[in-house]
């Protein structure tokens, strides 16, 4: 294939600008359409009332993946970016227990673990051993990949065994075998939900996570996630691509087996000589092409598990928190009817559906910008099934569905009880909510699910898919719902990877940086 001339990206989260900025840099003119009227996709933000809310991602982790992908352009995060340390990274509130303030750094964890569970910090040192050379290698052959190529899986044979063992072991047999206390359990295997997963689904070679957060730590970027996205914006735009916003995708064009361009919904048609679509998956293959031209049609998709759902709360809360920390966590006792209301349907236990171990941010603990002076700025996770008929929140329309609002209800309650924050009900001053249904209506999100496709075995790896169409010889994807995966940093390894196979690049590990 010719070096392209044009390109157009379809959206402007993550990926979308990650990629233009890639495509940019290869001398590539490229056009980014984008439905919303502003960037961020997912990782929106919105003020109100003099409070400003992230509306998605709010981990900042794999800080090596936002060092690599800043340095192929030449610069440094900290030119960029305002990174906070946190202290501690996170805290737990397990359900009827005292809270526990989890610090960032290997020797502190095994400190921890020790100090809960005789025996368990030698344990945890062979544990997180195993995550970081497991991470290693996932950057080395794993992530930044097309998988067009086995040659370079041949360099890894003395890992076969072991690594047969990961894929096929799942994540909480896995970390059960090491440790008993249920708190430990918990704290190995909650970053399933960052994989949109399920522990007993997950294969255990995402124990590597663990490395994220334990031992390189849990950062935050004054500013949030806004600023992350603001860095990726002004990158893109300072290479040269173009963006248009409030600008919808109808369709997207072909002749023979070459992507020509898009058709909007006004139908004007914008020519290209390739296109990518960092839109959801399943949208752009079952709406944005006919049934001829798709690689992944309905049935791909029937027995695929779309990963959790999520009602968002988004709280400004009159005085102080001082119970809470920037990250917390709070994990009930019956941790498995908690995943089995998300990802198995209903169950007495959870008649709303939802999770009852839930994620509390407070940014405002980090950042004094996100809420006027002497108030708090808290943003609740609530993981749901993956389904539209949960409804929509109140951020964009007059009211949220009873389900939402009754879910939304429910978690303030907890907090309330379970962290001890007294009055906590009639301090919030303001009350905004996100459900499936806004996830599916915003980014065509596949059934409502709010990070994308469950991290199961058929769904890791190469059986993920691949970022490109087999029936549009210049069609590729990248993001969430693709290769390698969900999270901020695969989206940005997703990026690299149309790179490498316009390229024809097919060797493993990330591209050469400029600095």
């Amino acid at each position: 294939m010719t070096q392209p001339q044009t390109a157009i990206v379809i959206g402007a989260g993550v990926a979308g600008m990650a990629t233009a900025a890639l495509l940019a840099r290869e001398g590539i003119r490229t056009t980014v359409v984008e439905k919303l009227p502003s960037h961020g996709g997912r990782a929106g933000n919105e003020s109100v009332d003099g409070f400003r809310f992230d509306t998605g991602p709010s981990w900042y982790l794999m800080p090596d993946a936002f060092d690599h992908f800043f340095a192929l352009f030449g610069k440094r995060t900290t030119d960029l970016l305002d990174l906070r340390p946190l202290t501690p990274a996170y805290r737990l509130f397990p359900e009827g227990e005292q809270p526990i303030d989890v610090a960032s750094g290997r020797d502190n964890a095994i400190e921890l673990f020790e100090s809960l569970e005789p025996g368990a910090g030698a344990k945890l040192r062979e544990y997180l051993d195993s995550a970081e050379e497991t991470y290693d290698l996932a950057l080395e052959y794993f992530l930044y990949t097309t998988f067009r190529s086995v040659a370079p899986f041949t360099q890894i044979t003395g890992q076969y065994r072991k690594l047969a063992r990961y894929l096929t072991e799942p994540l909480d047999h896995f970390v059960a075998s090491r440790f008993n206390d249920t708190r430990l359990r918990q704290m190995l295997t909650y970053p399933a939900v960052f994989l949109s997963s399920h522990p007993a689904r997950t294969p255990s070679m995402y124990h590597l996570m663990s490395h994220t957060d334990l031992t390189q730590g849990v950062l935050y970027p004054q500013g949030g996630f806004g600023a992350v996205m603001d860095a990726f914006y002004d990158l893109a735009v300072e290479q040269g691509v173009q963006f248009s916003f409030d600008t919808e995708v109808a369709a997207i064009n072909y002749s023979g087996r070459k992507a020509t361009g898009i058709t909007l919904i006004d139908g004007q048609r914008l020519d290209a000589d390739i296109v990518v679509s960092c839109a959801d998956l399943h949208h752009t293959e079952t709406r944005l092409l006919p049934k001829e031209k798709r690689t992944y049609d309905e049935r791909y998709f029937a027995p695929r598990d779309p990963g959790l759902g999520t009602v968002l709360v988004m709280l400004g809360v009159e005085g102080e928190i001082p119970e809470l920390a920037h990250h917390n966590l709070l994990f009930s006792r019956e941790w498995g009817e908690d995943f089995a209301a998300v990802f198995d349907g209903p169950v007495p236990q959870r008649p709303l559906g939802a999770s009852r171990s839930i994620y509390v941010s407070k940014p405002s603990a980090t950042d004094p910008h996100v809420a006027p002076a002497g108030y708090e700025n808290l943003f609740v996770l609530v993981p749901v099934a993956a389904e539209e008929a949960i409804g929509h929140g109140n951020m964009y329309r007059e009211q949220a569905s009873e389900q939402v609002e009754r879910i939304a209800d429910a978690a303030t309650r907890q907090i309330a009880q379970w962290c001890g924050v007294e009055g906590l009900d009639r301090r919030i001053v303001v009350k905004q909510t996100l459900g499936p249904a806004d996830f599916a209506e915003r980014y065509h999100a596949w059934s409502g699910g709010s990070i994308g496709p469950a991290h199961t075995l058929r769904q890791s790896a190469f059986l993920r898919g691949s970022n490109k169409s087999r029936k549009l010889d210049n069609l590729y994807y990248a993001g969430a719902t693709t290769t390698p995966g969900v999270g901020v940093p695969m989206c940005l390894i997703s990026a690299e990877n149309v790179i490498k196979r316009l390229n024809g690049d097919t060797s493993p590990g990330a591209l050469p940086e400029a600095l």
